[in-house]
């Protein structure tokens, strides 16, 4: 059984200013997450789900059109803030969905077979996908998923802060731990830095973190909706409480047996955090297709 992709498109952008998912940087307009399906095609996936929201789908929509359902097997699954969910029975009113735990929890029903998780808008290069699609395809079951990592010093941004999770791995990249940190950047001397509680805490270049690259069994989706219940019930009152992935899977890793394996990837990162971004992720996908990575014209029959 060939896996699936899953798409994470519907956040809201605002660093960026815009649907920063649907800006063209390819030569034809191409959208960055369309790079990212054309590597997943290739590498061996067979269907490609995207979590949106409702008020992007008409712009959404309008950008991807059938392009993609030519090429490859395509779904829709919406994430809102009071998207139902079983077992929880009323939803605190919020501006923003609950977070990326959550918007992998919407598509329950959509999916059923080994799948991988990226965001819109990062991209994550060739050999993460053939690495992603092989586990998946090979090693994937209740109790063994993995993630992709990158090197830190090759996920920065030349235009603001990032978030990333950091990763702790032993020798034989076992994930032991992975925490979401933000105001991740590099400092005047060059040291990369991230921001806790007022203060700058030093890390490595070569540390390993999540650009929320994950690769999961269906199983995932019960071991999400207990703790998402429960997660609801205790940020009732907080309206920015986030849900994350590997809140979710350092859970399942403490208390619940469950392995994952951290495959390295030494891939640039690319990304539209911010809209001075554009400018650097376009010109490198113009090298990209100098160097027959991907053709002028990606969907060129």
């Amino acid at each position: 059984m060939k896996p699936t992709l899953l798409i994470l498109a519907a956040g809201m952008g605002s660093r960026y200013g815009g649907l920063k998912q649907i800006d063209g940087v390819g030569p034809n307009g191409e959208i960055l997450l369309e790079y990212s399906i054309y590597d997943a095609i290739r590498a061996g996936f067979g269907k490609v789900v995207f979590v949106i929201r409702k008020d992007i789908e008409a712009a959404f929509m309008e950008k991807i059109g059938n392009k993609l359902s030519e090429n490859v097997e395509v779904g829709f699954v919406y994430q809102e803030y009071d998207t139902p969910i079983e077992g929880v029975t009323a939803f605190p009113h919020r501006e923003k969905p609950w977070g990326t735990g959550h918007a992998i929890l919407v598509a329950y029903q959509t999916i059923k077979e080994p799948f991988a998780v990226i965001n819109a808008d990062d991209y994550y290069g060739v050999d993460g996908f053939r690495s992603m699609a092989q586990f998946l395809q090979e090693t994937c079951s209740p109790q063994h998923f993995c993630m992709i990592g990158y090197v830190l010093a090759n996920t920065l941004s030349e235009n603001g802060f990032v978030s990333r999770g950091v990763c702790e791995v032993d020798a034989q990249f076992k994930l032991l731990s992975v925490t979401e940190r933000t105001k991740i950047g590099r400092e005047e001397d060059q040291t990369i830095c991230y921001e806790e509680q007022g203060q700058k805490v030093a890390l490595p270049d070569e540390t390993y973190v999540s650009m929320n690259f994950w690769g999961f069994h269906a199983s995932v989706f019960e071991s999400l909706r207990q703790d998402f219940i429960q997660f609801v019930q205790d940020n009732w009152s907080n309206p920015k409480a986030e849900f994350y992935i590997p809140t979710a899977v350092n859970n399942m890793m403490n208390h619940k047996g469950l392995e994952v394996t951290l495959l390295p990837s030494h891939d640039l990162w690319y990304g539209v955090t911010y809209q001075e971004d554009r400018g650097t992720v376009a010109r490198a996908f113009q090298q990209f297709i100098a160097a027959g990575r991907y053709p002028q014209d990606l969907w060129a029959k």
